[in-house]
């Protein structure tokens, strides 16, 4: 198990209801113990050596570090995207009760 403290995962996705869909399954498997989803942002990117552009909606997951790596591939298997862009990092700093709470997935046994 790596070392505990609060991470986060970053993630696009094309609506609302995909990510919700996702948000919905990690939350079910003890992944993540919370999902902020932003609204329509306007996405520019190259992809397959060409410019493109759409809009899309974000989704921030919280987790524990000890499940980063899990929460990460799980993510990766269920995004509807062929190739999701999926960005998780482990926080530096964290007020001590969100350290608490979202420390809590690895403690109850998720």
């Amino acid at each position: 198990m790596s070392e505990s403290g609060p991470a986060l995962i970053w993630s696009p996705f094309a609506d609302q209801a995909s990510a919700e869909t996702a948000a919905g399954r990690l939350l079910d498997e003890g992944l993540v113990a919370c999902v902020n989803i932003l609204p329509v942002m306007r996405s520019l990117y190259v992809w397959n050596g060409e410019r493109g552009s759409g809009e899309e909606c974000g989704a921030l997951f919280k987790t524990d570090a000890a499940l980063l790596d899990a929460a990460i591939a799980r993510l990766a298997e269920i995004h509807p995207y062929e190739v999701p862009a999926i960005t998780g990092w482990r926080c530096d700093a964290a007020a001590p009760a969100t350290a608490a709470w979202i420390g809590a997935l690895v403690q109850d046994g998720n």
